[in-house]
């Protein structure tokens, strides 16, 4: 099996970026992300839940979310949850163990959903797009080898996201 990595650069807050700037670049860059991806059903509103231990909050992002991109509705989920596969469209995936990984890999299997993992600096543990961020910038990794797994489809304008927010 091989792994594709895409890196892009996103969102960018100033030097000096305070934790909420932080969490609402993180955010701009996820509700990009999921405004480039197809669900074989439309999803009104895209059900995002997130997983595991967190750096960035996602409270908030649907007063992000707005028309044409799509609504979006959130909660936290655990990797024991066994709705997840069924319960969520998009997941937000935090610092797991590696016991918690494989039961969230094996409760997603099989279904249409969206991973985007902020703890995965490789992006090869099976996650389709990978945040990483520093004090200047937020940037994402695409697993194109999960991304083709997945059951949804990404919009290859994905790649445009990066373009349109970067900074010099």
């Amino acid at each position: 099996m091989s792994i594709y990595a895409i890196s892009s650069r996103a969102q960018a807050p100033a030097p000096d970026a305070s934790p909420a700037t932080l969490d609402t670049a993180v955010q701009q860059v996820v509700l990009g992300i999921v405004s480039f991806t197809h669900w074989p059903q439309p999803r009104t509103p895209v059900r995002l839940c997130t997983v595991g231990n967190t750096r960035f909050s996602l409270d908030g992002i649907d007063k992000l979310a707005a028309p044409p991109g799509p609504a979006i509705a959130t909660r936290k989920t655990t990797a024991d949850d066994p709705a997840l596969g069924t319960a969520c469209d998009a997941l937000y995936i935090g610092a797991l163990s590696d016991a918690d990984r494989r039961r969230v890999d094996a409760k997603r299997a099989g279904h249409a959903l969206l991973t985007i993992a902020e703890s995965d600096s490789t992006c090869t543990l099976g996650a389709m797009f990978c945040l990483s961020t520093d004090a200047n910038r937020v940037t994402f990794d695409m697993n194109l080898d999960s991304v083709a797994r997945s059951g949804v489809r990404v919009s290859p304008k994905v790649l445009e996201l990066a373009r349109k927010r970067s900074t010099p």
